[in-house]
């Protein structure tokens, strides 16, 4: 019914992050009985906003206080030595009793590459190499590396290893997805991406598998209010930090979900893309229409106290309505 995404981004004017972070855990364990499905957790390193850099950390201490929430991690595989990755990957299978899913990416941001002393162009190269030694060690081989022996032990919890998908926004992402056999969760709706990688399939012997392509007015942030106005007042300037750096990491993209290329409050409202405010009413018959919607309550370091009650709202009075309107006979 939803889903919560954090990327832990607090600005100097935002809340304290020892706040951000402690509220990270609650939310998790009241969202997943009331309607809440997943849990998503970004990566990104050096931005000043103190940007995610650890999603295993955040992800293993919702596992602790969550049972049935699934547990969803992005990470940037470049930057990753992949015995010790897939070594974390076990242990947190273990820990969240299979929850924990992935989606690995290329990276994008030249200054990541920097901060790890890698080379931007080698990324490609970095994510093949890496992901087929990753996937043999999830799945239980002893692997020869650099004359050396490798085995994973504990074995995660989950037969193979936990799942993983390849994201991206480009046609070259899905022909990568393709090739390696994984699904796509893709960040973009780009004209000829499941084309591509479904011939990537084909021409690598796989099955396709998952496919999600969002188009450019998806958003990746939701807020539902009794009082739509007074929210873009509290919450605007929170949003707009999130639209705004993301827009200037990404000049000229106009194909990704979860940005907006504006400047104002009033233009991301106006743009009713990327970063939403939905009133009650909008929000249950979204989800009676089946959507899903993407909530971030702590987007732009907003506040833990200002934003429980926009997430309460959706599991103690959306998903009631909704669920109770559906089963009312005609």
């Amino acid at each position: 019914m939803f889903t919560l995404r954090f990327d832990m981004r607090a600005p100097s004017w935002g809340a304290p992050r020892d706040a951000l972070y402690g509220a990270v855990p609650e939310m998790c364990a009241w969202a997943e009985d009331h309607g809440g499905v997943a849990a998503v957790f970004c990566e990104h390193h050096g931005s000043e906003d103190g940007y995610l850099p650890s999603p295993f950390l955040l992800a293993s201490a919702v596992a602790g206080r969550t049972q049935r929430l699934a547990l969803s991690l992005i990470l940037i595989l470049p930057f990753y030595e992949p015995v010790r990755l897939a070594e974390d990957m076990a242990v947190l299978d273990i820990i969240s009793g299979g929850r924990a899913s992935y989606i690995m990416a290329l990276g994008y941001r030249p200054e990541e590459f920097d901060h790890f002393g890698l080379a931007l162009t080698d990324r490609g190269r970095l994510a093949d190499e890496k992901l087929p030694l990753l996937r043999r060690l999830l799945a239980g081989e002893s692997v020869v590396v650099d004359g050396r022996r490798v085995t994973v032990t504990p074995p995660p919890r989950t037969a193979g290893g936990p799942m993983i998908t390849w994201g991206g926004g480009t046609v070259a992402a899905a022909r990568r997805a393709g090739g390696y056999g994984l699904g796509l969760l893709a960040n973009a709706n780009v004209p000829g991406m499941r084309e591509a990688y479904e011939a990537a399939c084909r021409e690598h012997g796989h099955q396709p598998g998952p496919v999600l392509l969002p188009d450019r007015d998806h958003p990746s942030v939701v807020f539902v209010a009794e009082d739509v106005d007074r929210a873009w007042s509290e919450l605007g300037k929170h949003m707009l930090h999130d639209a705004r750096t993301y827009a200037a990491w990404n000049p000229g993209n106009e194909t990704s979900a979860g940005f907006s290329h504006v400047e104002t409050v009033d233009e991301l409202r106006a743009a009713a893309a990327s970063h939403v405010i939905l009133s009650v009413p909008e929000a249950i018959s979204r989800v009676q229409a089946g959507q899903m919607l993407n909530l971030a309550p702590l987007c732009g370091g907003v506040p833990p106290e200002v934003a429980w009650p926009y997430l309460r709202r959706v599991g103690d009075v959306v998903l009631p309505e909704a669920l109770a309107e559906r089963k009312t006979p005609l």
